[in-house]
């Protein structure tokens, strides 16, 4: 009962919330259409390529990290390389690092110096990313880490200092946000990283948030704030949540530039997230980290466009889609749109595809890769796709879109 209870509650408890923070269905249609982003990790961490937290890990003192940003001077940055690069691979939206918690900014700013058009570049990265954003109509969004390293009380796990010594940096933060909303026209997307202290009462975070949705009233807002947001961000795991959630992942285990870390996710397991998020109704925000001269590292890239070759033939299995009432959990994955339900196979069992548990008529099958239209054979709640290729014909998912009489419906759903 108590558990019942509780479960009752916290129900409530979110649903309150994104009633307070949440985003109305019209403005965030866009992004739950769209459930596949770019994520890009980038700034002076990119040049020493040991990842995005050496600052912090290696104890290296302030001045003598500042130094980075005389060598700052990315003769490789294209941006519309990287929106091309996103939209090949079908991504929908691009979030970058404005500033990580390094407090390096990539955009210009009336309260630091620390920036890129005061490095040896001279440049101000955001306006020209956002104008390749513009250019390809690729919605963007702004990451933003709320901690500065370099301001004392910082430091992960260190003691919580007397809120006045946090005052100059709440203060910047909410200077900068200012700044990114207002100097670089419509913004998308904000994604706040890094609350320390957690504290949004120090934070001003509700404050935070009354003026972004003032400058930007179209954007969304993650929750990383410590106040409810318009999205809930799990990070490097699949965890559906109530209401709308994205997942962000990074490609290898870095998230910024690291020249040693080699350890990429195929392809094959990246699409299978891919597809775990849409299944759950998420959002899937796939991380780059260009390197020091803002090269995007070529197992990336080859990554990218095997991903992007196989959204062409099966995107409408991803796009806009949610939960299936139909599964087949001996196959893999499965997702719904409308009265379609796609079957996103795993383990492919050969020329007949059976599965279970449907409550309604199967109407056709089709295999995506081929175009091959199933012989449907269905008995009470059990259905056998027939004449399928023995094979698998895609080395990665193999998706079969079924079309139905009427509404998909389960029988009794199966035990996970």
């Amino acid at each position: 009962m108590k558990r019942k209870v509780f479960t009752i509650f916290f129900t409530l408890l979110i649903i309150v919330s994104f009633a307070k923070g949440g985003a109305p269905d019209e403005r965030i249609a866009w992004w739950q259409q769209a459930r596949f982003g770019m994520f890009i990790h980038w700034g002076l961490y990119s040049i020493p390529a040991r990842g995005e937290w050496m600052f912090y890990q290696e104890h290296i003192p302030i001045k003598e990290y500042a130094k980075l940003a005389d060598e700052f001077n990315p003769k490789d940055f294209h941006p519309e390389e990287w929106v091309a690069l996103a939209k090949a691979a079908g991504m929908k939206y691009i979030v970058i690092t404005t500033r990580h918690h390094d407090g390096f900014c990539l955009f210009d700013s009336k309260v630091s110096d620390f920036t890129a058009p005061k490095s040896a570049a001279g440049r101000d990265f955001i306006a020209e990313f956002v104008k390749a954003c513009r250019d390809a109509d690729m919605p963007f969004g702004f990451y933003y880490s709320l901690v500065d390293w370099r301001f004392p009380g910082t430091i992960p796990h260190g003691t919580r200092e007397d809120d006045s010594v946090y005052k100059e940096m709440v203060d910047q933060a909410h200077s900068q946000i200012r700044e990114l909303l207002t100097n670089y026209g419509k913004v998308d997307i904000l994604w706040y990283d890094m609350l320390m202290p957690y504290d949004p009462v120090l934070w001003r975070s509700e404050e935070l948030n009354a003026m972004a949705r003032k400058l930007q009233p179209d954007i969304l807002i993650n929750d990383r704030a410590g106040v409810p947001g318009d999205f809930t961000t799990p990070e490097n795991t699949v965890s559906a949540q109530a209401g709308p959630w994205e997942s962000c992942y990074s490609m290898n285990r870095t998230w910024g530039y690291a020249r040693y870390d080699l350890n990429y996710k195929s392809v094959n397991e990246l699409l299978r997230l891919l597809a775990s998020c849409a299944s759950q109704n998420g959002n899937f925000l796939l991380n780059v980290a260009p390197d020091g001269n803002g090269r995007i590292p070529i197992e990336s890239v080859e990554r990218l466009y095997s991903i992007g070759k196989w959204m062409k033939v099966n995107g409408k299995a991803i796009y806009g889609a949610g939960p299936s009432p139909v599964v087949a959990p001996n196959l893999g994955l499965e997702t719904r749109v409308g009265n379609k339900v796609y079957l996103l196979v795993q383990r492919w069992p050969g020329a007949t595809v059976p599965f279970a548990w449907c409550g309604s008529r199967v109407k056709s099958a089709t295999l995506l890769s081929t175009g091959d239209k199933a012989r449907i054979e269905q008995k009470d709640d059990r259905v056998w796709l027939h004449d399928l290729p023995e094979y698998p014909p895609d080395p990665y998912l193999n998706v079969i879109e079924l079309s139905f009489y009427d509404e998909p419906k389960a029988s009794n759903p199966p035990y996970r």
